[in-house]
């Protein structure tokens, strides 16, 4: 049966306690730096990139790519037996490779002048 009577989905209001915690959360904040974005320029589609070194960002110390990708064949069983074991089989073929070097360790060869 319908009423008449509008419901309303609002919150109730909040307490002073509430209101005063919530003032003193953001008084305690500090404040962003500053930036000085004059020596800002407008990149392509609207963006703005700023130019002072304290906004970009370097990548770190691990700048070169620490793996290689190669193409080898290896034999379907062993793929298998890997890629059976779920998602990380190239991270643990990997540690079964390390861990084989680690116990197999590789005379380099001396290489052949011609």
């Amino acid at each position: 049966m319908p009423t008449d009577k509008k419901r309303t989905n609002t919150s109730k209001p909040f307490s002073a306690a509430q209101v005063a915690a919530a003032k003193a959360a953001a008084a305690s904040v500090s404040p962003a730096p500053a930036t000085d974005w004059s020596k800002a320029t407008v990149t392509r589609g609207g963006g703005v990139e700023a130019t002072i070194e304290g906004v970009r960002r370097a990548r770190g110390p691990n700048r070169r790519p620490t793996k290689e990708q190669v193409a080898i064949r290896i034999d379907r069983d062993v793929l298998g037996a890997f890629r059976a074991a779920g998602p990380g089989w190239q991270t643990r073929m990997n540690s079964a490779l390390k861990e084989w070097l680690a116990e197999h360790p590789l005379r380099a060869k001396a290489k052949r002048t011609s």
